[in-house]
């Protein structure tokens, strides 16, 4: 028998692979082991994964694994989309491309639309992590936007406003013109830039008095509706 002096990962990866899903070694029943489970963050399904997806997804696996060899009764849960936003974007650019704005659609058709990509891209996604090697308990598989999720969702929102842990308000946001949806701040690209400061004032309603406002963007004036102002600054 002769050995090759190069590792072939197609030769060997997709055998090892088939052999560990025929046998069904990453399923996961309760039972009297100590339970160890991992809730894989779902990657985007905006088209196909990045090296960021390959580096959080081997730590997990490297975990996972790691629990099984010390007799844990050891569950990686994989899903799809962990936010729909970026989602989203992708879902009204191939839309706009049909010559259909989205804002023409019934909350149901978009849905419709949005599940045919997913079935698309999230697939392929699914496939990409099993080349990864990736040990997940695949028969528990989901996605974000299913509806028994999605009213999960909407039902811990209630509980966490109701608790006084959350809030609805009147308060300043990074505003995403496109998707017409609030950001948070680790979804906004911010940058320095050398610009020029302008100063405008704004007269005060019923009174000889101005505020003065320093902008960046003198061009947004016309849009202005409101001055958010921190109620605790002594000015």
């Amino acid at each position: 028998m002769t050995l090759s002096t190069r590792y072939s990962p197609n030769d060997i990866e997709s055998k090892w692979y088939k052999h560990w899903m025929d046998k069904n070694y990453f399923h996961s029943t309760p039972d009297s082991r100590e339970p160890y489970t991992i809730v894989m963050p779902p990657p985007n399904i905006t088209g196909v994964l990045h090296m960021g997806h390959m580096l959080n997804n081997t730590v997990q696996d490297i975990l996972i694994r790691k629990a099984r060899l010390d007799g844990k009764n050891a569950c990686w849960v994989p899903g799809t989309d962990h936010a729909s936003i970026a989602t989203e974007a992708k879902v009204v650019q191939l839309l706009r491309k049909k010559g259909i704005k989205k804002g023409d659609l019934s909350r149901e058709e978009f849905l419709n639309h949005a599940f045919e990509w997913k079935e698309k891209y999230g697939g392929i996604i699914l496939e990409q992590l099993k080349k990864l090697g990736c040990s997940c308990d695949w028969e528990r598989t989901r996605f974000t936007m299913e509806p028994s999720l999605n009213k999960a969702v909407v039902n811990v929102f209630v509980d966490l406003f109701k608790k006084g842990k959350i809030y609805r308000g009147l308060r300043m946001t990074n505003w995403d013109p496109e998707a017409l949806t609030v950001l948070s701040n680790e979804e906004v690209i911010f940058f320095e830039e050398q610009s020029k400061l302008y100063h405008v004032r704004y007269k005060i309603e019923d009174t000889d008095d101005y505020l003065t406002i320093a902008t960046t963007r003198p061009e947004t004036i016309l849009g202005d509706t409101a001055i958010a102002v921190n109620p605790d600054d002594e000015r």
